[in-house]
């Protein structure tokens, strides 16, 4: 026994093909400085066709070489953890800490009740002492329907908890586990469980009687007269003015600590809390951040679980032993006293097949681990478990001990009404005026990506972090079904991350001497996301525009010069499709994420490197977009079926079809004067080969946006209105083109 306590909670090995990878990497570093030695001794001279091309190509080579170089930080060495639950409940079983999970919504219509409600009681059914557990949900609407689900999913609850403990549930959200039961039903009936059935029926009638009366309250708009005469609780909103304009709303709809608390079978229930903070128009409320700080004050006072996990409300549990698995390496005796924060993977539940949108799969499977070699993952916003301390601003100190053990507050006689009203304050617009929250305390304020800034401050500090991808992933959420909303979300993400590398943050100047070097280069790979725009937009016209005029802007097929071109482009591809696989997506997949990439680097990065200039600048403030959670019928159709959608007006969209028009008539412009003209196919073929492959290759990328802007009649096509700006700006640029020089 006295030899199993020193065993590790959790061990960490090294990922497989590292050397092969690196040669790999090595012979890709080669190739890309042969071309930048081509660039410089073959420089045309001054005056010379095709010289404004060739250094605007040069400098864009420099700069995919640096960049290439940076993320190679998130690759060169890759680690995976894995965790010995058994080892952490024979060892902590009766002392685990109390954990507090934050679950955060904020519009009704765009994020719908029934699907928050699937999130809050996925986590109040986690594989843990329920007396340990409590729910807290930050609704920053402040909506009547919201609340009203909430009370709806308490008592379904009572029924729901014993029922995944029986059947070992998994996963715990209602509505994805309903959905797989109806694919096993006759395997199950085969193997004569009969018994699971007579209670899954039962389970799933009250869960479809409870969903009917949310989504009858939604259509509504309102919840019924009947209903708050039954709850004292939504008097609260007798001074409701609108989302942003309302006193602090806070109502305790579990305590776990009442006796009377219980599940049908007489056991604990975990606390249950619903909170909106005050809102007030003269005050600005920081988004997310705000609501996630407020929720750490008033949580301190209700159960200050020693242990606090933050999920978006759309993000469901999909593995009810996750806390235990972020336990591993908090608990650990050798470690875990240097760990503030596990990080979970964002994954996604409604992905096509092919991956219609992209997703972060390459993120999650091969550079969250790259960055974990150097105990410094990202905080990504959603599935992730903080200590405390360190979230309010511990610093590290090599001989402090942070105490992770239960405390019974059983004894603590107050009622809950007088709780509810000492407790208001902590989440009143004024509390945090002249305070350290939003600066030193909390999660940080004035950044597009609060979560991402907040992690790297932390790290500052002295702690590590750890990146935990179980085979059963821990969280599942809702991927974009639109490329707008796509676009839109990676132009925040891109905007924040450049807004950490030009704040007094930055891993340039801040982060040196406090994170190691490749740690830094982890995180300078995601900050310098925005600035990839300029170089993607000089190789997707400039050389278009010049196998228009006839002028070449790449050595010749006949050169020896053509191999490092040849090689990086090509390997880089290989490489990239080898990886993709390897993660577990297909050809086409693959083929759908360059896609993604393209038009991200074009028009999110493009936009958000703009909005972040003009904010510098002081024109412009930052805000917040909450991407829908869902769509309508015909647009959930169409992505089902891999159909991209535009279906709307807007400047990105303008963007990319004027690209994608530009590369197509340069390219017909060009076919048309090689038929025509005097040099022979052959020579065509040999100084324009590059220059042909390459616009081929956007003509093919593009296809779908040829086919929304011409082909399609359905609703998720591009409008006319695009159609006309984007051949008008695109027919421009080709008629510019002959004054290049």
């Amino acid at each position: 026994m006295g030899e199993e306590r020193h065993l590790p909670l959790f061990e960490t090995t090294r990922a497989k093909g590292i050397v092969l990878y690196r040669l790999f990497a090595v012979s890709i570093f080669v190739g890309i400085c042969l071309i930048w030695v081509y660039r410089a001794i073959h420089i045309p001279n001054a005056g010379e066709d095709g010289r404004f091309g060739w250094m605007s190509l040069f400098a864009a080579e420099l700069w995919f070489g640096f960049y290439w170089f940076v993320t190679q930080a998130s690759r060169w060495s890759r680690v995976y953890r894995h965790t010995f639950k058994d080892r952490l409940s024979e060892r902590y079983e009766n002392v685990l800490p109390g954990v507090d999970i934050f679950v955060c919504t904020a519009d009704p219509i765009i994020e719908p009740p029934m699907m928050v409600m699937n999130t809050v009681l996925s986590v109040m059914a986690y594989d843990y002492p329920p007396e340990k557990l409590s729910v807290y949900l930050s609704d920053d609407c402040g909506s009547q329907l919201t609340y009203y689900a909430l009370l709806e999913a308490a008592e379904f609850a009572k029924s729901w908890i014993p029922y995944c403990k029986k059947y070992s549930v998994e996963p715990r959200s209602p509505a994805a586990y309903f959905v797989s039961t109806a694919s096993d039903a006759v395997v199950d009936q085969s193997q004569n469980r009969n018994h699971q059935f007579g209670d899954l029926a039962l389970i799933k009638k009250l869960y479809d009687d409870m969903e009917s009366k949310i989504e009858n309250a939604v259509k509504l708009g309102r919840v019924s007269e009947e209903v708050r005469s039954k709850h004292k609780g939504f008097s609260q909103w007798d001074s409701y003015s609108s989302k942003h304009d309302h006193d602090t709303i806070l109502q305790i709809v579990i305590d776990g600590k009442d006796p009377n608390a219980r599940d049908v079978e007489g056991c604990v229930l975990p606390t249950l809390v619903y909170l909106s903070r005050e809102k007030r128009p003269q005050y600005h409320h920081n988004f997310k951040a705000g609501a996630m700080n407020a929720l750490i004050r008033v949580s301190s006072r209700i159960s200050n679980g020693k242990l606090l996990l933050n999920v978006d409300c759309d993000m469901y549990s999909n593995n009810s032993m996750a806390i235990r698995d972020a336990l591993c390496f908090l608990l650990d005796e050798e470690q875990g006293h240097e760990i503030a924060f596990v990080q979970f993977p964002q994954n996604f539940h409604n992905l096509t097949k092919n991956e219609l949108y992209a997703s972060l799969l390459v993120i999650s499977e091969v550079e969250a681990h790259g960055l974990d070699n150097y105990w410094g993952t990202l905080y990504i916003g959603t599935g992730c478990f903080h200590r405390r301390e360190t979230l309010c601003g511990k610093k590290f100190s090599k001989g402090y001990k942070i105490e992770m053990k239960w405390e019974d507050k059983s004894g603590e006689n107050i009622g809950i009404h007088e709780l509810e009203e000492s407790l208001k304050s902590l989440a009143s617009c004024t509390f945090e005026e002249n305070t350290q929250w939003g600066k030193e305390m909390g999660l940080k304020y004035g950044c597009a990506v609060e979560d991402v800034i907040t992690g790297l401050a932390i790290q500052y500090r002295g702690w590590k972090s750890v990146n935990c991808n179980p085979t059963r992933k821990a969280f599942l959420g809702l991927n974009a079904t639109t490329l707008l909303q796509i676009l839109v979300q990676h132009k925040r993400w891109a905007e924040g991350n450049l807004q950490i590398l030009l704040s007094k943050y930055s891993v340039l100047w801040y982060g040196h001497g406090k994170i190691s070097l490749g740690h830094q280069l982890g995180y300078l790979r995601f900050n310098l996301w925005a600035v990839n725009c300029w170089p993607t937009l000089i190789y997707s016209i400039l050389p278009s525009l010049y196998l228009l005029r006839g002028t070449s802007l790449f050595p010749q097929v006949s050169s020896a010069w053509i191999i490092p071109f040849a090689y990086v482009m090509t390997a880089k591809q290989i490489g990239s499709l080898v990886e993709y696989m390897w993660c577990g997506g297909t050809i086409l997949g693959w083929w759908n994420d360059q896609r993604i990439w393209l038009y991200q680097r074009t028009t999110s990065y493009l936009f958000a490197f703009i909005d972040t200039i003009v904010h510098y600048l002081g024109y412009t403030d930052s805000a917040f977009v909450i991407t829908a959670k869902v769509a309508d019928e015909d647009v959930s159709e169409r992505y089902e079926k891999e159909i991209m959608e535009f279906g709307g007006s807007s400047p990105m969209f303008t963007l990319l079809a004027t690209l994608a028009l530009l590369n197509l008539y340069c390219f017909a412009g060009f076919v048309k004067t090689a038929i025509t003209g005097t040099k022979g196919i052959a020579e065509v073929y040999d100084t324009m080969c590059l220059q042909i492959l390459l616009c081929v290759v956007l003509i093919f990328i593009n296809l779908p946006l040829y086919e929304a802007l011409y082909l399609r009649k359905d609703k998720g096509k591009l409008p006319s209105s695009v159609a006309f700006k984007s051949m008008a700006f695109a027919g421009f640029a080709c008629i510019c083109s002959k004054f290049m020089y």
